[in-house]
């Protein structure tokens, strides 16, 4: 996403109630035969217990650099991150750029290096590194719209939608910055799937986070990720909230339905039972299992909406950070300086480093990511069961299980003490407390009292 949320949101609310190598590279594709492939959406074996971290690499050191960034890796790696979503990596367009430092979302160039963060053998270095950690790396792709002076503006004039009174490209809704790509044009389509192999090739990264996903047509998609698994069995992300966007092929999607809706539980605007009534929505018109893109805060909702400091602030934000990690379906992210955490805004036109050095949630979300890596039992494809455990309008839980193994989670939505009281029999036994290191004994009928926006997670893996 650019900047202004007006239009984005308005196309969502639409889409829920219903889609030398250092720098350069040709841009322009091999024409093909538009053949619809068909797609997979199964997630590569390597993301089923995983998770996602999102790196803002202008503002997370003081240098704003990859070569900087790639000293918080063993840290990032001891956390328990597996897989980083990068930023957009490529140049910003210098006309009409928005601030001092213009949007990461507005490319200049599709097949180079922003400068400001380093050249591309930096960056190939970079990805290198992490995958002899054991990371794997996305990046963030911007295909819906360019910059205001990318290159194909003056090379490939007819790559983009003009405007009907002065014949000149235009922006694309009011981001004043960018230019409307036009995808009537098989051309452009095919530059910009051979840009997006360019990465695979010369940098060897796993797979793309692609920006306004939603706003491209089916067919794109269908071809695009067909072609690009022809390369390596990419990660694909895409930043909207429907159903068609799995079809097409991406393996994981925005819940931005459950996201507003946990906001306002948060808020105390509607409570725990509101889950469910977007869990049903989802399964109207989702594929069965499509994996969702659980969170608290992102780039967009940090910098424009207050996540999670203004929006789940508190201790409100724990209950819901344990509800991405460990809900069905879920790849849970987790943004730059979450972990620290940063209780503010991050500027997105301006130089604006994050100041890490506490890590006061680190060692919760170390928990968190290492049980998720450790049991099956939150695998996106593990069941789950909602359990009745107290006032379902403030306690929301729910048991996943998988190959024996088995989570208990239980989550106080509220600002108000609850009693929790064990009635079904699937609980029973004599689980590990998973943030509290003891085995306490779940039988029908015990009870106890959690505190406000409290969270309980039991794994029955550790049982003798």
């Amino acid at each position: 996403m650019n900047n202004y949320r007006l239009p984005y949101l308005i196309a969502h609310v639409l889409l829920v109630a219903c889609n030398n190598t250092e720098n350069k590279t040709p841009d322009i594709a091999v024409k093909k035969d538009s053949v619809q492939a068909p797609v997979t959406t199964a997630l590569p074996a390597w993301a089923l217990q995983s998770n996602i971290y999102e790196v803002n690499t202008r503002q997370y050191t003081k240098e704003g650099s990859f070569n900087a960034f790639a000293a918080s890796l063993p840290r990032l790696k001891a956390m328990g991150v597996q897989i980083l979503w990068f930023m957009p990596i490529t140049p910003i367009s210098v006309l009409d750029r928005k601030g001092k430092l213009g949007s990461y979302y507005a490319v200049q160039d599709y097949t180079a290096v922003n400068p400001e963060f380093g050249t591309m053998q930096d960056w190939k270095n970079l990805v290198a590194k992490a995958h002899e950690l054991g990371f794997k790396v996305i990046t963030d792709w911007v295909p819906n719209h360019t910059g205001a002076d990318n290159a194909w503006l003056t090379r490939h004039p007819d790559f983009f939608i003009k405007d009907s009174i002065t014949g000149k490209a235009k922006p694309a809704f009011d981001w004043t910055d960018t230019r409307d790509l036009n995808f009537d044009n098989k051309e452009m389509r095919d530059s910009m799937i051979a840009a997006m192999k360019f990465w695979l090739a010369v940098s060897d990264i796993d797979g793309f986070r692609c920006d306004v996903a939603w706003g491209i047509p089916d067919d794109f998609w269908k071809d695009c990720i067909a072609e690009l698994k022809k390369t390596k069995d990419v990660f694909m992300l895409a930043e909207g909230d429907a159903g068609n966007l799995h079809r097409d092929g991406f393996n994981v999607s925005y819940p931005w339905d459950m996201f507003q809706t946990l906001k306002k539980i948060a808020a105390g605007k509607t409570n725990a039972l509101a889950i469910d009534t977007v869990l049903k929505r989802q399964d109207s018109s989702f594929p069965a299992g499509a994996v969702r893109l659980y969170f608290t805060s992102n780039h967009d909702e940090n910098s424009w909406n207050k996540a999670d400091y203004g929006t789940m602030p508190g201790a409100e934000h724990a209950p819901f950070a344990v509800f991405t990690q460990t809900m069905r379906n879920s790849l849970p992210l987790i943004y730059s300086g979450q972990e620290e955490p940063v209780l503010d805004s991050i500027s997105f036109f301006y130089k604006n480093p994050i100041k890490f050095g506490k890590y006061k949630r680190a060692a919760f979300y170390k928990t968190l990511l290492t049980l998720r890596a450790s049991t099956p039992a939150l695998a996106t494809d593990a069941s789950f069961k909602k359990v009745h455990v107290g006032d379902d309008k403030a306690l929301y839980a729910y048991l996943r299980e998988k190959d024996g193994h088995k989570v208990l989670v239980i989550l106080n939505l509220s600002s108000k003490e609850q009693t929790i009281k064990i009635e079904d029999a699937s609980l029973t036994g004599d689980p590990i407390n998973v943030f509290m290191g003891v085995k306490e004994k779940l039988s029908p009928g015990h009870s106890f009292n959690i505190e406000p926006w409290g969270y309980i997670v039991y794994n029955y893996d550790a049982m003798p």
